[in-house]
């Protein structure tokens, strides 16, 4: 079954180009701007957008990402008011595919097949779970299946060929090769573990392979698709997020703008 996810690394494949991936974090600075923020993402550049569910113990997460899941948190930001919001962005027609990066617990909240049939059903693409290890992602592999959804793994430097292995054979959609060992944030310069490892999964897997982890400016995108099929850029632009909210109303649709504009010179010319 041919969802978007796959559309989209077709297409770029065909065009000989690499995917750009933003991230944000739903609820931050609220629902409503999150919407105008992927409609925004998605007219500045974006080939695919990563939508962060919120969780009270993010691990994988640097301060940054971790301030704006407090921040949407205090506004009460659920996974069925995300999913709402993904259901509002597609009644705009937009077919840029979405992808949920969440933490294993608010899903298993939900539970596990009425999340899957209601992500589908709100348009979904994919998930992304940072703390699903591929020894216990079976039923939530089979239940995404089932629905057409795709499950994105995350594979880091640190992980032996056999453990890429088995990471691979559970993905669907791409891979996630994080850049290097540590936590999400922003870097001024790429760890060299970036493209070993994407050379790793290559032998292991024909998915397509995104990175992400410290990418934050077109040079770093530019050069992450030299050997790999797409970058994601999260932390810079959350903390552009939160300096403009600071400093103007979040709701205006300047701010939407002044995001979008960010994130289009984040993509190489």
């Amino acid at each position: 079954m041919t969802n978007r996810i796959d559309e989209k690394f077709n297409q770029l494949k065909a065009e000989k180009r690499g995917g750009f991936i933003p991230f944000i974090v739903a609820g931050d600075p609220n629902l409503r701007v999150t919407k105008d923020l992927i409609l925004e993402l998605a007219r500045n550049g974006a080939s695919l957008i990563e939508l962060g569910v919120p969780f009270s113990d993010p691990v994988a997460d640097g301060v940054t990402i971790q301030a704006a899941s407090e921040r949407a948190l205090k506004n009460s930001v659920s996974v069925k008011a995300i999913l709402e919001i993904v259901a509002d962005v597609r009644a705009e027609n937009c077919r840029v595919p979405i992808i949920l990066f969440s933490y294993f617990n608010p899903i298993l909240q939900f539970g596990l097949h009425d999340f899957a049939e209601s992500a589908v059903r709100s348009g979904v693409d994919g998930i992304l779970v940072t703390d699903l290890v591929p020894e216990e992602a079976d039923e939530f592999r089979a239940l995404l299946n089932d629905q057409g959804l795709a499950l994105i793994m995350l594979a880091a430097p640190t992980s032996s060929d056999q453990r890429l292995r088995k990471i691979c054979q559970k993905a669907s959609g791409f891979v996630y090769a994080v850049s290097r060992a540590g936590v999400t944030g922003a870097r001024t310069a790429l760890s060299g573990d970036a493209e070993s490892l994407v050379g790793r999964l290559r032998n292991f897997t024909d998915l397509p392979v995104a990175v992400g982890f410290g990418i934050s400016n077109a040079a770093q995108v530019l050069e992450t698709w030299k050997y790999a099929d797409a970058a994601v850029v999260g932390s810079a632009i959350v903390a552009e997020i939160a300096r403009l909210t600071l400093i103007m109303d979040e709701n205006s649709e300047e701010f939407t703008e002044k995001i979008g504009a960010f994130a289009a010179h984040l993509l190489p010319q």
